[in-house]
C-alpha cells in the first residue's frame, strides 16, 4: 500500500503546523527543526555539533510539547555509568522481588548532552536502544514506545574532555547538523523575551504521541522508484570507492537515506521521491559516516568536498512524476 496524494497532502499540512508550532521556541532556525521533525517521523535520531547557548534543550522540550510527549535530558559525564542510561533492576526486601527502575532513555525525546564527555562504555548503553528502540537489562527487554528521538550534543572534538563518537554510534544517527547561532532579528527578539526562561512550556500541543506514530507510518508507504534507488546505491558505492575514505557510506546509511528522503517529501506534499530529495539531504545524512584517510584528513579533504565530487559525477535519473 502507498500513500495517496489525499494522505500527502495531509501530512505536509500537519507537518508545517509542527514546524511552526516548534519555531516559536527556537527562533530563525526553520531548516533545523525540519531536519528535527524528518528524523523523528523516519524513526532516526539527530546529532548535534554545537557551541553551548545555541538553544538545543528548547529544541528538545519544544517537540516534546508539540507532539504531547514525555522528554528527559542526560548530562553526559566521564563518570556517568551504562545503567544511569537505561536503568537499573533493584531488589526488594519488602515484596522480595527484583524490580526494574526506569533511566531517563525511557522518553519519547531523550536531549544527550555533550554525549562525548562519557566514556565509549557509557555511549555504547544507547547502541541498541537507538537501533531497535529497545534495552535489555538483565536478560528482560523493554520498549522504548514511539515516538522515540535521541537528540544528541556532541561538543567540538578539539575542547578538553571529550572522547571521540565510535563509528558504529555515528552510523546510528540518521542526521548530523548543527543549530548555530540565530540571525540578528531573530537573536533581537529572543533578548526582548528574556523575562521568559523557557518558551516551549508556552507551546500548545499540536498532535499526540500516537498521530505522531501513523504519520511514521504514512511517511513509509511513500513511493521510491527503482531508479531513484538505484541512484542512492551508486552514491553510496561512489564514497567507499573514493581514494580519500577509508569507509564510505554503509548500508545502514542507504536505509536511512531512503527512510528520510520519504519523510522529507511527504513533507512537501508528494507521494513519490525525487532524486532532489537525496542531494538535500544527502549532506546531513551522510558525511558524519566517512571514516577519512588519515593523509587526506591532514591534507584538508573534507567529507563534505567528496560528498560535493561524488554527487556531481554520478548521474541523477531523470525524474518522472508520481512513478
Amino acid at each position: 500500500m502507498t500513500l495517496t496524494t489525499e494522505q500527502a497532502t495531509w501530512f505536509a499540512e500537519t507537518f508545517e503546523r509542527l514546524a511552526a508550532n516548534v519555531g516559536q521556541a527556537v527562533l530563525g532556525k526553520d531548516h533545523v527543526v525540519r531536519l528535527a521533525l524528518t528524523a523523528m517521523l523516519a524513526e532516526g535520531h539527530i546529532l548535534l555539533e554545537d557551541a553551548p547557548g545555541t538553544g538545543k534543550t528548547s529544541l528538545a522540550r519544544a517537540l516534546a510539547a508539540t507532539v504531547q510527549g514525555t522528554n528527559s535530558r542526560i548530562q553526559f559525564t566521564p563518570d556517568l555509568l551504562p545503567s544511569d542510561v537505561t536503568g537499573v533492576t533493584i531488589y526488594d526486601q519488602k515484596t522480595q522481588q527484583f524490580e526494574f527502575h526506569k533511566g531517563p532513555i525511557f522518553a519519547n525525546i531523550v536531549l544527550a548532552d555533550e554525549i562525548n564527555r562519557a566514556s565509549p562504555k557509557t555511549q555504547s548503553a544507547l547502541l541498541e536502544v537507538m537501533e531497535e528502540s529497545r534495552v535489555t537489562v538483565d536478560g528482560v527487554t523493554y520498549e522504548a514506545g514511539r515516538p522515540f528521538l535521541v537528540m544528541a550534543t556532541q561538543n567540538p572534538i578539539e575542547q578538553a574532555g571529550t572522547y571521540r563518537l565510535p563509528e558504529a554510534q555515528l552510523d546510528r544517527f540518521l542526521i548530523k547538523t548543527s543549530i548555530g547561532y540565530p540571525d540578528h532579528a531573530s537573536t533581537v527578539r529572543l533578548l526582548g523575551g528574556a523575562s521568559v526562561r523557557d518558551r516551549s512550556r508556552e507551546l500548545a500541543p499540536i498532535i499526540t504521541t500516537n498521530a505522531v506514530a501513523e504519520m511514521a507510518e504514512l511517511a513509509a508507504q511513500n513511493h521510491v522508484d527503482t531508479a531513484v534507488l538505484e541512484y542512492v546505491s551508486r552514491l553510496c558505492e561512489a564514497t567507499r570507492n573514493a581514494p580519500e575514505t577509508r569507509l564510505g557510506v554503509s548500508v545502514r546509511g542507504a536505509i536511512a537515506m531512503v527512510r528520510a528522503a520519504k519523510v522529507w517529501a511527504a513533507a512537501q506534499g508528494r507521494n513519490f521521491v525525487l532524486p532532489d530529495d537525496v542531494k538535500e539531504l544527502a549532506a546531513v545524512v551522510w558525511t558524519h559516516r566517512f571514516v577519512m584517510d588519515p593523509e587526506a584528513e591532514f591534507a584538508g579533504v573534507t567529507p563534505d568536498r567528496i560528498l560535493e565530487r561524488v554527487l556531481g559525477e554520478v548521474a541523477a535519473p531523470q525524474s518522472r512524476a508520481g512513478v
